[in-house]
This record gives C-alpha cells, sequence and structure tokens, in this order.
C-alpha cells in the first residue's frame, strides 16, 4: 500500500506540473492533479495485484513441471 500511495504523490505532482504547463491554470492543472491520478492509482493498484496473481501462477506451473 505505501508503494501505490508514493505513486499517487508523484502522480499528483506530474499531472498537475504538465496541465500547469500546458494551460497556465491552476485550476485547471489541480483539477487535473486530482482525477486523472486518483484513477490511475487505483488502476494500478489492480495491475499490481493482477501481476502477482500471475507470477503466483507462473510458479507453481514451473513446479509442477
Amino acid at each position: 500500500m505505501t508503494k501505490t500511495i508514493t505513486f499517487a504523490c508523484l502522480h499528483f505532482s506530474v499531472a498537475f506540473g504538465v496541465a500547469y504547463a500546458l494551460t497556465g491554470s491552476a485550476l485547471i492543472g489541480g483539477a487535473m492533479a486530482l482525477v486523472e491520478p486518483m484513477i490511475n492509482t487505483v488502476v494500478f493498484y489492480f495491475h499490481e495485484r493482477a501481476w502477482r496473481r500471475w507470477d503466483a501462477g507462473r510458479a507453481s506451473s514451473l513446479q509442477a513441471a
């Protein structure tokens, strides 16, 4: 969970910086920094779970062989 939280903080910062640089608006930068990374963080969490599951399945199939 710590990895997910630190990833979220980094992503919020990047999203704000990019949106602010493109628009010059702190309001749009702030909105982008909240919405897009929040969704991406949830997706990242499930992505990590899927990879762990895949790794576990791969390890058990290698042991069976």
